[in-house]
């Protein structure tokens, strides 16, 4: 009896790159974040920092790098990549390992992929030299407008969503927005979204696609008005799910909704009720998720609170298999989960192979899903 197959969709952070010039406002060295995770340090007694990667500090917007890591991926039972989608003052951000990484890799039937619009405002998070004393500074901004909503969702479907190893959901891509209230509020409202939502599935339709997946990314089930521009008008996100015709959910990270601030064990059952929360509160499908970690100190030269305490490849194989028993009990969905994250090394959140616990996190998804 063959396997039961498992769609296993680790969030990729691209920024591990010299390549895109803008970029260097954050990074002057040319090597893209890896700057900022030469240069983390200890903050405290016991701190698990510095870490080293096994794979070193290399351009993966080198389609030779790429190549390996998509192998290292499938392997291990990872096969889809959510890259992280950015598009800031008129033009993308962040596209090269993406363009020029993955898309150029001889093998990426092996991994699929899709994007999730990180439509957040850029401050000085991503640069150390600032991210301590000013994070209320916008340095860009990730709302758009109509005409500019268009001019991304053309080029998305020219560009990605027609790929043959594009991830589809019943033959439509998969498109994940993550900040609901940015997105509304640069289109001027809930109404005026589900407007351009409309478009937006009708030129997929005229590209030849049977239409688009659009997935939203969860904050938290008791969060209201998560349009933020609707005077006078307060909703639950699961009334705008349902009016703005999303098709599902899943989380970007454990910090967005439960205090990580603890042992990775007691986080995991909230986690568990959350996942529940979210299949009884909705009509649409919801895909569990997986935060490997959280501790973003080496993006600051201060310490930071809110540090995951013993996420082990242990204790990460046990929220394995509790998603795993979650997708087992919903046959009629998709069996996909989220992972935070296969690179995101400056949260600490990653899959990739370190110094401390070599492969222990790939092994265990591995285990899990693959054995």
């Amino acid at each position: 009896m063959k396997a039961k197959q498992y769609d296993i969709a680790a969030y990729i952070w691209p920024s591990y790159t010299g390549d895109e010039p803008r970029s260097r406002i954050f990074w002057p060295n040319g090597e893209g974040e890896w700057q900022t995770v030469r240069r983390a340090t200890a903050k405290y007694e016991g701190h698990n920092w510095p870490r080293k990667p096994l794979w070193g500090y290399p351009n993966e917007a080198d389609p030779a790098i790429m190549e390996q890591q998509i192998d290292a991926a499938a392997d291990h039972g990872v096969n889809v990549f959510i890259y992280d989608w950015y598009w800031y003052d008129n033009r993308p951000f962040l596209e090269k390992c993406l363009n020029n990484g993955y898309l150029k890799a001889r093998n990426n039937n092996r991994v699929k992929f899709y994007l999730m619009w990180a439509n957040h405002n850029a401050n000085y998070l991503w640069d150390k030299r600032l991210a301590h004393v000013d994070l209320d500074t916008v340095v860009w901004k990730a709302a758009v407008n109509r005409r500019q909503f268009e001019e991304i969702g053309l080029r998305l479907i020219r560009k990605y969503f027609t790929h043959p190893s594009y991830y589809t959901i019943n033959d439509c891509p998969v498109f994940q927005i993550y900040d609901l209230a940015n997105l509304v509020g640069g289109l001027g409202g809930i109404q005026q979204t589900v407007d351009a939502f409309e478009w937006f599935k009708k030129q997929a339709v005229k590209a030849g696609l049977p239409g688009l997946h659009l997935q939203l990314t969860s904050w938290g089930t008791h969060r209201k008005n998560m349009s933020g521009v609707d005077a006078g008008t307060e909703t639950t996100l699961t009334e705008e799910v349902d009016r703005l015709g999303f098709d599902s959910i899943t989380n970007y990270q454990y910090v967005h909704f439960t205090d990580i601030d603890r042992d990775y064990g007691e986080i995991m059952v909230d986690v568990e009720k959350e996942w529940a929360r979210m299949d009884n509160d909705y009509n649409v499908p919801y895909f569990p998720h997986v935060s490997v970690g959280w501790d973003n100190n080496p993006r600051f030269e201060t310490f930071r609170s809110g540090v995951v305490k013993n996420n082990t490849p242990e204790a990460l194989k046990k929220a394995f298999l509790a998603a795993r028993k979650y997708i087992d009990a919903h046959p009629e969905q998709p069996p996909l989960m989220t992972i935070n994250s296969w690179n995101e090394w400056t949260e600490t959140s990653y899959l990739q192979p370190d110094d401390l616990y070599g492969y222990g996190y790939l092994e265990a998804v591995r285990s899990v899903f693959l054995e």
